[in-house]
């Protein structure tokens, strides 16, 4: 008789912009998830914040009334040249990118508290694979277009404060980002707005 091969499930990837980029509370939460590298939001229409919950969100930018750019799959992911010293960071959401095993998708259901706190969502990314160091350069290489998990809170998408237990977090959080990759000047002039660095 022959043996039956067991199929592995195809991981999903997650897109990390909070304090999952914490990668210890990463590890904790979804011990069996993996970093993959760093990924940013397509397109210029989101923007990182704390909202009114305490805690980190993306929030999508109503469209502009100018004329509009060519949809997202007439432009390849090599063609995005990322933000301009005139454009700045506030309009681009950077984060890490994880691959989760079903089990660990669903623990991470619970810590993000779907369906009440965040939806899933799957949209695109510009991905940069992290190399055996886990380190990307996001200046020097070319992303690639990924469909990924993120979780989204559509109803809470107004500016607030952090929580005070959420502050250390987010502080470990981007140490880490910054670490693998993420540009520390997105998170000086995005995240820092909102969370105040730890001495």
């Amino acid at each position: 008789m022959a043996a039956c091969a067991t199929i592995a499930p195809t991981p999903t990837l997650y897109f990390a912009y909070g304090s999952n980029l914490w990668l210890a509370q990463m590890a904790q939460r979804c011990p069996t998830s993996r970093y993959v590298g760093v990924a940013r939001l397509r397109g210029r229409r989101w923007r990182w914040l704390i909202n009114e919950r305490g805690y980190a969100n993306v929030v999508e930018e109503a469209a502009s009334s100018g004329p509009s750019p060519p949809p997202d799959d007439t432009v390849p992911a090599s063609n995005d040249p990322g933000p301009s010293a005139a454009d700045g960071y506030a309009n681009l959401v950077y984060g890490m990118l994880y691959a989760l095993q079903p089990a660990d998708e669903a623990r991470l259901d619970v810590s993000e508290g779907v369906p009440e706190a965040y939806g899933k969502e799957w949209l695109e990314v510009d991905f940069w694979s992290a190399g055996q160091d886990g380190v990307v350069d996001v200046g020097r290489s070319v992303p690639e277009r990924r469909t990924v998990l993120v979780y989204v809170d559509r109803k809470r998408v107004g500016e607030s404060e952090p929580k005070e237990e959420y502050v250390h977090r987010m502080n470990e959080a981007v140490r880490d980002a910054v670490r693998v990759g993420v540009p520390a000047m997105w998170v000086r002039e995005v995240v820092r707005r909102f969370i105040p660095e730890e001495e």
